[in-house]
Parts: C-alpha cells; structure tokens; sequence
C-alpha cells in the first residue's frame, strides 16, 4: 500500500511538472473585404487606432463568418481606404492548406482578394572591409553647399531605428512600430540605413548623410533575428506603407526583396500615382531583381554585384559602407540596401530642388556614369542637367555621353 501511495505522489508530481507541448505553428493569410466609398472618409483613418465607420461592424460580421467556415482563426484587422480595403490578418491552424483557403476565399463574393503573409528579407550581407568609403564616388561636400534635402521626409521601411545616435539625434521626425507583438527597438539594419540617409553634418563624429537636411520617418516594419538577418511580412510593411501615405513623405525606402505581394504592390501604385520616390533594393539573386524593386514605377538599385542584370536598375555605392550602428557605434556594411539608401538620399536632394518633377522625367533625368564597368548614377551631371549649371564640380560624363539611365 504504501509503495502504490508513493507511486501515485511521483505520478502526480512528474504530471505537475510536465511542460505543456509547444502550441502548433500557424501559417498567417490576409483577406480583403470591400470599404464602400460612402461610408468613409480617407482623412478618417489613422494608424491602427482608427475611428471605425458605420460598415465596420457589418464587416466584421462577414470576417468572422469567414473565418468560421474555413476554420481560420481572426488576428487582427487594418482599415485601408486608400485601396478601399479592411484587411483582415487570420491564421490557418497547422494541417491547413493556406493555398486552397487562400483560393477557395478568391471565388467568394464576399472577398475582394485574399493572400499568404509573404515573408521579405534585407538586402545586406555580413563582411566588414576596412577600406576606402564608397560614397567618394559622389563629391557630397560639394552638393552640400547647394543641396542638403531640406524640408524633405524620407519613409524608411525597415527595421528599428536608433533616433538617439549622435549621427541621427534630431533627424527622426516620428518612430512607429507595425511588428506584431513586439515593442520598437534600435535595430542594425534599419539604423545604417537610415543614417546613409540623413547622418548629421558636421557634427565632428562618424559620417554624413547623402542629405543630411532631410528628416527621417521610422517605421519598423522588420525585425532583428539572432542571426543578425532581418525579416519582414506582408502584414507589416504593408501597415507601415500605408502610413508613408498617410504622413505625405517624399519618398519611400524600401531595402529589402521578398516574392510577388498584391497588397504591397496596390501600396506602391498609389505612392507612384502620388508622385512618391520609391525606391528598393534588388536580390542579386533574383533573375529579374526581385519584388518589389521590379514593380512598375520603383526605382530598383544595386551595388556592384555580378548577379544583378535587372532591367532598369541604377547602381549605387554599396559596398564597404560606413554607416552607424545602434549604441553611439559605427560599423561598415556592404550589400544593395545600403545602394538603396544611397539613392533615397539622392531622391531627397532632388526634390528638394525640383519637388514637382514627375516620376517619368525624373528617371529620364539620371545620368550615368559611363567611366565604371557598371554605370551608376552620376550626381554632379545628374544635377548639372537638371538646372543648366554645375552645382559640383561637373564630371566629364555630361559632355563625353548622353547616356542616360532609364
């Protein structure tokens, strides 16, 4: 008797102990219900903590029906007026089939369309070179008698930026976080992005941004891995575009790739549509660039590597860049976020000088510079064109070619 007592006090223990199994993972999909036009107003809508119309509770009703015939589980929902959508973020419990769901909800009348979270990733790599700084190429100092970005915001879509580094402090307009879960923190990537951007000037430590007069509109959007790679998804740049648009930036950084994305893809028509810089980095991977550098109206750009035969692709410095890094430290990146970032901040100099220039003479604006195996953009001629006179030093290229970046 008292062994089977002691038995059963083990069980009970070890019971009690016993860890409860891991919850299964869940694969998240996106739903798009229709916005009827008169029951909003786009101006109504803010951020996450918008006021809710008269039709959202209807809507919500056919989320839920939704979700309850397809066995899916309601995440959270986003008003989009701008593309006439509320967007609904649900989750397909593990054993589902996402692409049958997602396709089974594209046949509903109910649904305007339906997507996988698509997952993207920053377009960096890891190795340091301690050697010359790539922005030699374009003569800043220069520029910066004339231009500098002033009055300029620049949208960087990235991961979390460190608004407090002596490079950055006074440059961050506003931060906001879309990641899911998770509190806004200083992060690498976005903070060398950032700062090849718009680093302070002549403030006697680290480097200095391509226009260091722009401002900085930080909306984390990805997130740091352990491995130091950063991620990203549907759900959460596409909340972060849709603030860009909000917030009437001038341009939008986005140095990361990732597959084909209709929601992030009817994002970046309307900020085309708007007359808004967007520019993205290409996957050196990819055979046409990778979304959405290859989207109609982005401006793609590369550093110099092999790989990257993207039509319409600008190159940029990207290789060996001195950027900053989260805690008052600097660091040197290479990869084709960081020619992004190079010609983001391009794109706020010259809408600080020619705010009204269309996207189509703008990119018909870009002189290359045909002295490198790859031409990337020449800023003096670049410039020089736009206003009859050399704002820098003029480079040969203006009257040794007329080649021009398309």
């Amino acid at each position: 008797m008292r062994r089977l007592c002691l038995c059963l006090l083990l069980f009970v223990a070890l019971a009690a102990g016993a860890k409860e199994p891991d919850p299964a993972p869940v694969v998240e999909i996106l739903v798009m219900l229709d916005l009827p036009a008169p029951h909003f107003r786009p101006d109504s809508y803010v951020g996450g903590d918008y006021r809710k119309d008269g039709g959202h509770a209807m809507r919500r009703r056919i989320a839920e029906a939704l979700a309850r015939e397809h066995g899916l589980v309601i995440l959270e929902d986003w008003a989009m007026p701008a593309l006439g959508v509320d967007c609904y973020r649900m989750g397909v419990p593990a054993g589902g089939a996402p692409e049958r769901v997602v396709e089974a909800l594209s046949r509903d009348a109910r649904v305007k369309w339906a997507q996988l979270v698509n997952t993207f990733v920053a377009q960096s790599s890891d190795p340091l070179y301690a050697v010359q700084p790539a922005t030699l190429r374009w003569p800043l100092r220069e520029i910066h008698r004339t231009l500098t970005g002033r009055d300029v915001v620049v949208a960087v879509i990235d991961s979390g930026v460190d608004a407090s580094h002596p490079d950055l402090a006074g440059q961050v307009l506003a931060q906001e976080n879309f990641v899911d879960g998770q509190a806004y923190v200083a992060e690498v990537h976005g903070t060398a992005v950032a700062s090849i951007i718009a680093a302070r000037a002549d403030n006697g430590v680290g480097i200095e941004g391509i226009a260091p007069g722009a401002r900085l509109l930080a909306l984390r959007a990805c997130w740091q891995q352990s491995d130091n790679g950063t991620r990203c998804n549907s759900f959460s740049l596409g909340k972060a575009m849709y603030a860009a648009l909000q917030r009437h930036v001038q341009v939008i950084n986005l140095s990361l790739s990732g597959p084909p994305d209709r929601l992030l893809g009817e994002l970046i028509d309307v900020a085309c549509a708007r007359g808004l810089r967007v520019v993205a980095a290409v996957d050196p991977h990819s055979r046409d660039g990778g979304f959405p550098a290859n989207h109609p109206g982005v401006f793609a750009v590369s550093a110099d590597q092999p790989g990257a035969q993207a039509a319409r692709v600008l190159y940029a410095p990207g290789r060996d860049i001195p950027t900053a890094a989260p805690g008052a430290r600097w660091q040197m990146a290479s990869g084709s976020s960081f020619s992004a970032a190079h010609i983001s901040g391009m794109m706020a100099l010259i809408s600080q000088l020619r705010p009204q220039l269309d996207l189509a003479q703008l990119r018909a604006a870009l002189v290359a510079d045909r002295a490198r195996p790859n031409p990337g953009v020449d800023l003096c001629a670049t410039f020089t064109g736009l206003t009859g006179t050399c704002t820098c030093a003029c480079n040969a290229s203006l009257t040794s070619t007329t080649a021009q970046l398309r």
